[in-house]
């Protein structure tokens, strides 16, 4: 058995960088375990302004930033010759108006590295394969190295920021499906050779491809772009069987795709990711709290994953400090509720992606500026900000606009 600790971070990510940095921060002992080496691959490159307080607080912008990584300061959604372009300076809620696109494999070393430098202990390569939990919420973990030798850690507290691994709602039987429709993405990096030929060659852009089909373009500062496609198992089942020939004919399918990346060179073979979208039946339980991906995935759309995964475990890892200080906490209302809240609104914009209902809106003629600030902020991470019509009422403030602009669009052709 190793010495006893206070807290236990089980991954490595954002998730789990902010954590182990917050708590530590706090002057409690913290070990991170991480089933990976790193740096590893890992999608999820555009970040949101509303997880740069989280990186701030963190003490990660100083480092995230000698890294130079490509700054964003917000979206396109491109449609044939249609633009809706959001400016994160152009918002309703107060925050950040700038973040970056980054390449994760990068990024989040960077983080674990700050991490480790603030003296806090992170085993790569190490597999949880038990938990036992008492009484009093402390636990005994164990985990096995590479070489195959196994350690029993003892802590007080676990904070679960393993991402897709999922470790303590498997061992537990927490898993549950998501209500989104499961989708796959296929995709890759390839040398953007001709991005300086367009306006904004570095904004990221998400491209309406077809019908529930649409197309990522997230520019790096290298001069790499990560480009990838995301639709339903039955698009995909109508294109060629590899997954060369499916990033191929995608590419060759729109115009503005195959003028500017029909002859790029991969920096990496296509690859697929799929069902993706997965949640649990609680975010905490006795003596543990689960953070980031954990808790839910939604979508790729609106690059919500790292924003998610850092602002619910700098949020869990500030209520775990005042557990550990003794008091009594609503894990419930403080953070179940309020990590669902978020969540809840973004899927409310996910399903309406798919469903067209902002394809009407962003492509409508002559938006109201006050309500695309509003939508702005939704789409910079602020989906807390209860003063935003479309945070507070989302469930049916887009299809209220979407009546709005239909019947606008019967008037004016009268």
């Amino acid at each position: 058995m190793s010495e006893k600790i206070d807290v236990l971070v089980i991954g490595a990510g954002p998730a789990g960088s902010v954590s182990a940095s917050m708590i530590h921060q706090a002057g409690y002992s913290v070990r991170v375990v991480e089933r990976e080496k790193f740096p590893r691959f890992v999608i999820g490159e555009s970040l949101l302004p509303r997880c740069m307080e989280v990186l701030d607080d963190a003490k990660f912008l100083d480092a995230i930033k000698a890294k130079n990584f490509q700054e964003k300061s917000g979206a396109k959604f491109m449609k044939e010759d249609k633009i809706a372009d959001f400016n994160f300076s152009d918002q309703f809620s107060k925050g950040w108006t700038w973040t970056w696109q980054v390449q994760r494999a990068e990024f989040d070393l960077t983080l674990i590295t700050e991490v480790e430098k603030m003296g806090v202990p992170v085993n790569f390569e190490t597999t949880v394969t038990a938990i036992e939990f008492f009484e009093d919420e402390s636990s005994v973990t164990t985990v096995q190295r590479k070489d195959g030798s196994t350690e029993k850690i003892s802590a007080r507290y676990i904070v679960d920021a393993s991402g897709y691994g999922r470790v303590i709602p498997r061992l537990f039987n927490l898993d549950k499906p998501s209500n989104l429709d499961p989708r796959k993405a296929v995709f890759a990096h390839v040398q953007d050779k001709r991005r300086n030929n367009y306006d904004e060659p570095n904004r990221i852009i998400a491209v309406m491809y077809a019908p529930g089909v649409w197309t990522w373009i997230i520019p790096f500062s290298t001069g790499v772009t990560s480009l990838g496609f995301v639709g339903s198992y039955d698009f995909f089942k109508t294109l060629p069987e590899s997954q060369a020939d499916q990033f191929k004919t995608c590419i060759n399918g729109n115009p503005y795709l195959k003028k500017r990346f029909g002859d790029a060179e991969w920096v990496f073979e296509p690859r697929k990711l799929e069902a993706w979208s997965a949640t649990t039946d609680k975010f905490y339980g006795n003596g543990f709290v689960l953070t980031g991906n954990v808790t839910e995935f939604l979508d790729p759309i609106f690059s919500s994953g790292v924003m998610f995964a850092t602002v619910s475990s700098h949020t869990a890892s500030k209520l775990v400090i005042r557990k550990l200080k003794g008091e009594t906490l609503d894990w419930d209302n403080d953070y179940t509720n309020f990590i669902r809240q978020g969540v809840d609104t973004f899927r409310t914009f996910v399903m309406a992606w798919y469903d067209g209902t902002l394809e009407k809106i962003f492509f409508s003629k002559n938006p109201d500026p006050e309500i695309k600030r509003q939508i702005c902020s939704v789409l910079a991470g602020y989906v807390w900000d209860k003063n935003n019509p479309y945070v507070r009422d989302h469930g049916t403030a887009l299809k209220r606009l979407a009546k709005l602009i239909d019947v606008q669009e019967k008037l004016s052709s009268l």
